[in-house]
């Protein structure tokens, strides 16, 4: 099964996502995959990060990987990657078609994998290059994922409504 919960920052599309595989794991502890690279030494990130492992608690099994998703996620276990939208970011220096195809490696894999993703499509074109780059590699990669996943959720004020 394969999940993507979508929605703007603060909607509380991370917590649904947790919830979501929890359910999904069952008797096995599930993978938080986090895919923040931590290398900009952002305290405002890091503050962030502590309230999502302060949330997830003892649940899950933490693995940081902010490039190379395909690489950790194995058959017959759960994940809840968390989140897309940073694993871009990291992936920016790459080709478009380097992510594609490292989604479609992850559709190939016979796992519980729930996405989050941050919806950041519907505002105004960006001024500058980088911006512009990883609202369009967003909007790509969404649409990528979205055709792999079983459901589709956006998630709104912690509410999901289901779209697929």
């Amino acid at each position: 099964m394969k999940i993507l919960y979508f929605g703007g920052q603060k909607s509380g599309k991370s917590k649904v996502a947790e919830k979501k595989i929890l359910t999904l794991s069952r008797d096995k502890k599930p993978y938080y995959i986090a895919t923040y690279n931590n290398n900009y030494k952002d305290k405002e990130m890091q503050e962030r990060i502590n309230r999502h492992k302060l949330q997830r608690k003892n649940s899950f099994i933490t693995i940081e990987e902010s490039f190379n998703l395909s690489r950790v996620i194995q058959n017959n276990n759960s994940y809840l990657v968390d989140c897309i939208s940073m694993w871009i970011f990291n992936m920016l220096e790459q080709k478009i078609d380097k992510l594609i195809t490292e989604i479609e490696l992850l559709s190939k894999i016979d796992a519980n994998i729930v996405f989050v993703l941050n919806d950041v499509n519907s505002g105004i074109i960006p001024i500058d290059r980088d911006s512009r780059r990883f609202i369009d590699y967003t909007g790509i990669i969404g649409q990528k994922i979205v055709s792999i996943c079983n459901e589709v959720y956006e998630v709104k004020f912690g509410i999901p409504t289901r779209l697929k």
